[in-house]
This record gives structure tokens, C-alpha cells and sequence, in this order.
């Protein structure tokens, strides 16, 4: 394989592989010798890799340059480096031998040990403060949450197992680890660990390379296999790592859809969306800070949910935080209802008042021991609220979170109806609550509160989309839905009677 490295006075570097040419700004001497190596075959075999690396902030500057900028301009939290990461850009190397001593996946690579999966433990190396609040977060959590509540995984086993009839039986197998991989866990993250080795075929002959489970993956709370939790490439895509890509609400689209959780839905049909779409051509979404009505003139995900966002007079108006909760004093996705944040990103620890892992019992009344107390509420709500008076008047946007609030108990109280509804029937003996996910009626009680309750409460929560408050998994299908309920409930009644006699 032949390689050529030329330096240009312009420091373009051009790495020329069996004819192909690459060109970026940078000099060769920002690079490491092993990220030059690094470059020498991939820009060869997996060329876009390379590009868009270089197109990164990490190809273009260096981690003690990037330390040296002013507070609301910094990108990097760590206060001290290692000599060799200050000398180089941050490349190929600089993140894939990070904590070597951790990873089940590190392997020898053409002379140097390397892993494969890069962690947010290995990420923390320059940017601590947003790891240290990422891993305190639900999403963090987000595998452990849903596999290793019981009540959680019976819903997830329920709706991805196999179903075959038997006679008169419907019976659900447990779904495979490749189901589970594709479904849920494609958001909320898998287990990755090595099994070995296996050999890849190149132009070069085989390379042998780690054997991961469960991989590719790239859900929020994937467990690695250092042991950290979670994948900050769902939000910043390799290997750009841009916060361009991670301020447009298309990142959050990937996972946050109808109809459990509609957030993207309700924000395409949004003003806030149509304002976005018609102008974001005209903003600056890689700003740090992000200067509101000069860098954006209206909120996506991240400007509500983490990003530091200030005023033209350079005022902070929220802090940068990768907990993505931080700010939120209610959880719109209910389970069963709406409720206060959890004080942990954990909520495996929760119980409530029936012993259940769940933030409320199912007569509504919040597990409060878990959840964030209302000193907390009021102000993560005042934060929230501080964002949209940037825009919008004091008068428009009490008016917005009042509603709000209202939308939050209506929709509860609908859920209540159902689950009433739900306990009669239990406590009755028409269905088997062993598993209250797998009986048709069971089924419209999922579809109560993890659909229609949801849709209308982001839709309130996010502001002009009416149609998913009224129509759209809205309001029409939680009436809608009780009736059938209750009507169901009725007839169950009557077939036994009539079986009696």
C-alpha cells in the first residue's frame, strides 16, 4: 500500500492512498504519529470515517488551545490534560487507546493496542463536568431502567415475544436477544461485550478484530464494555461529533416518535417547528455560546432540554447541561401517570405505596420518597420558564404553563378512569393480572396512558399542535378507548353470567 504525507504551506495535508486523495486544513505536525498511522489505511478502506473527521473540531484544534478560551466559549471541561493530548489534535488514537486497562475490547491493531468502542469514560477524559452529569441521568440508565424493572420487562417481553396458538391459547415467547436488539434496545442501548476475535477480509489480507455482542449500537444508555453506561455518539454522530448535529431536532427524532413518545411529531407540526424549517439555514447551531434571537431565533429540543443558552448581552440564560432531565420538574411520559422527576436516574430503586417498581400507584398517588419535591419543581419550572420569556411575554408564558398544568391533570384523570377499569376487571377474576400486559383489554389500558396521554401532553407541553392534542392519538382516542374499555368489561361480565345458567 503505497502513502504519501506532503505539508502545504497552507497546511493542507493531502494523504494520497492507491490514487485517492484527502484534503484538509492541518498541519502535519498537530497530528500524532499514530493517528498519521491511523489515517494512512482508513483513508484508504473507510474513507468517509476520515472525512468527516476532518471535518471535526477535533481535527482542527488542539485540546490546549480549546482550554485557554473564555468560560461561555469552552467546549472542554477538564481543567488539566495529559502533555500528549495537549500536543495533538484529537484523532484516531487519541480516543480509541483511552483507559486501555478498562476495556474487554482492546486488541492489538497493526502494532498498537487499541478498543474498539469509544465510552464516555473515555470521552470524560476532556469533557468530565458533561460526562459527570450525563451519567446521573435517565438516559444513562435507560438500559438498566427497562430491563431490569420486572414490571417494565414484562411490558417489553409482551410486546416483542413471538405469539403461536396453542388450541384456545395465545402464547407469547420470550423475544430473542436480535428482536430486543432492534426494538427497545435500539434506543435504550444493549449490553456490548467481546467474544473473542475474528478475522475481517481486506485488501491487505484478513485482520483479526474483537467479536462484540449486540453490536453496532448506539442506544442512549448502552452498557460498554469498560462497564461505563451510555453512547454520547446517539447525540454527537461519529465521527464529527458535531453540535450542529446534535442541536437539530432530526438527532432526537431518531428515538423520540409516535406514538409513546411523539416529541418530534408534535414539533414538525409545531410553530416553534415551522419557524426552524423555514429558517435554520440562516443560524449559527455550532455558537458556543448560543446567542438567543442571534445564533437561533426558536427553540429546538436541545435549547430547552441542555444547551447553554445566553442572552445578546452575554447574560446566561440556562446553563449547559447533559442531564436532560435538569431542567424538568414534570415527566410528561407516564408510567402509569404523569409525575414529578425522579430524584435518581435510576428508577429502578423506586417503589411505590402497592410495592411496585413505579413512580405512582395505581390509584395516582406519586411515590414522593423518589421523586423531586415541589421547592425543586418550582425551580426547575422558573429555569424552563426563564428560556421562553427570551421570547416571549411574562403574561403568554404563565398563560402557556398553566394550561399546561391542567392538560397534566386531565389527562391523569383519564388514565385513573381506565385503570379503575382495569382493576375491576382484575379484581373480578375476568382477566389474569399475572402479566396485565398480554389480554386484548390490558392492551387498551397500555394504549391509555403510554400513547393517548402522552400525545396530548406533549403536544400541550410543546405548544401549537392541535391536531395531537384532539385527533392524532389525542383526546378523540382516550375517550375513544375508555368506552371500548368499559364496554369490554361489560361483556366479559355478561358471558360469564350467561355460561353460569
Amino acid at each position: 500500500m503505497h502513502m504519501k504525507l506532503t505539508a502545504f504551506p497552507v497546511f493542507c495535508v493531502v494523504f494520497v492512498f492507491s490514487g485517492a486523495a484527502l484534503c484538509q486544513d492541518i498541519s502535519e505536525d498537530r497530528l500524532s504519529p499514530q493517528t498519521r498511522a491511523c489515517i494512512g489505511c482508513h483513508g484508504n478502506f473507510t474513507p468517509g470515517i476520515v472525512k468527516d473527521w476532518m471535518s471535526s473540531k477535533h481535527a482542527k484544534t488542539l485540546p490546549g488551545e480549546a482550554m485557554k478560551k473564555a468560560a461561555l466559549e469552552k467546549r472542554i471541561s477538564a481543567e488539566a490534560l495529559p502533555k500528549k493530548l495537549l500536543e495533538h489534535v484529537v484523532g484516531c488514537y487519541e480516543c480509541h487507546s483511552r483507559n486501555l486497562e478498562n476495556h474487554k475490547d482492546a486488541f492489538e491493531h497493526m502494532g498498537r493496542r487499541i478498543q474498539v468502542v469509544v465510552s464516555p469514560d473515555d470521552c470524560k477524559t476532556c469533557h468530565p463536568v458533561e460526562a459527570g452529569q450525563f451519567f446521573g441521568s435517565k438516559k444513562a440508565y435507560a438500559y438498566k431502567n427497562l430491563m431490569e424493572n420486572p414490571l417494565y420487562l414484562t411490558l417489553v417481553n409482551a410486546v416483542t415475544g413471538v405469539k403461536k396458538i396453542e388450541g384456545k391459547k395465545i402464547i407469547t415467547e420470550k423475544p430473542t436477544a436480535s428482536t430486543l436488539h432492534e426494538t427497545c434496545l435500539g434506543c435504550h442501548g444493549t449490553i456490548v461485550e467481546p467474544r473473542g476475535l475474528r478475522n475481517v477480509a481486506t485488501k491487505i489480507g484478513n485482520v483479526p478484530v474483537p467479536e462484540l455482542t449486540n453490536w453496532p449500537n448506539q442506544g442512549v444508555g448502552r452498557v460498554n464494555p469498560d462497564g461505563s453506561r451510555g453512547a454520547c455518539t446517539a447525540c454527537h454522530a461519529r465521527h464529527s461529533f458535531s453540535i450542529e448535529v446534535a442541536r437539530k431536532p432530526y438527532t432526537c427524532s431518531q428515538c423520540h416518535l409516535e406514538p409513546d413518545v411523539p416529541a418530534w411529531n408534535v414539533y414538525d407540526e409545531s410553530k416553534h417547528g415551522d419557524i426552524f424549517f423555514s429558517q435554520y439555514h440562516e443560524w449559527n447551531l455550532s455558537a458556543v455560546p448560543w446567542v438567543l434571537g442571534q445564533d437561533f431565533k426558536t427553540p429546538t429540543c436541545s435549547a430547552c432540554h441542555n444547551s447553554l443558552v445566553v442572552s445578546p448581552a452575554g447574560e446566561v440564560i440556562t446553563e449547559r447541561s447533559h442531564d436532560f432531565g435538569a431542567r424538568l420538574w414534570v415527566r410528561i411520559f407516564g408510567l402509569i401517570y404523569s409525575h414529578p422527576q425522579p430524584r435518581s436516574g435510576d428508577t429502578t430503586i423506586i417503589k411505590n405505596k402497592d410495592g411496585l417498581p413505579l413512580p405512582a400507584s395505581f390509584a395516582g398517588e406519586p411515590a414522593s420518597d423518589f421523586l423531586i419535591d415541589a421547592a425543586e419543581q418550582g425551580k426547575r419550572m422558573e429555569m424552563m420558564k426563564s428560556l421562553c420569556k427570551g421570547c416571549h411575554s411574562t403574561n403568554w408564558t404563565d398563560s402557556h404553563f398553566a394550561k399546561f398544568e391542567k392538560t397534566l391533570k386531565d389527562t391523569n384523570e383519564m388514565t385513573l378512569s381506565s385503570t379503575k377499569v382495569m382493576g375491576t376487571a382484575w379484581a373480578r377474576g375476568l382477566e389474569d393480572k399475572t402479566n396485565p400486559f398480554d389480554e386484548p383489554i390490558e392492551h387498551m389500558w397500555v394504549r391509555q396512558w403510554v400513547f393517548y396521554s402522552n400525545s396530548i401532553r406533549y403536544a400541550s407541553a410543546m405548544t401549537g399542535a392541535p391536531d395531537y392534542t384532539a385527533f392524532k392519538n389525542g383526546w378523540w382516542y382516550l375517550a375513544e378507548n375508555l368506552e371500548k374499555m368499559h364496554d369490554s368489561l361489560e361483556l366479559k361480565e355478561n358471558i360469564r353470567e350467561m355460561e353460569k345458567e
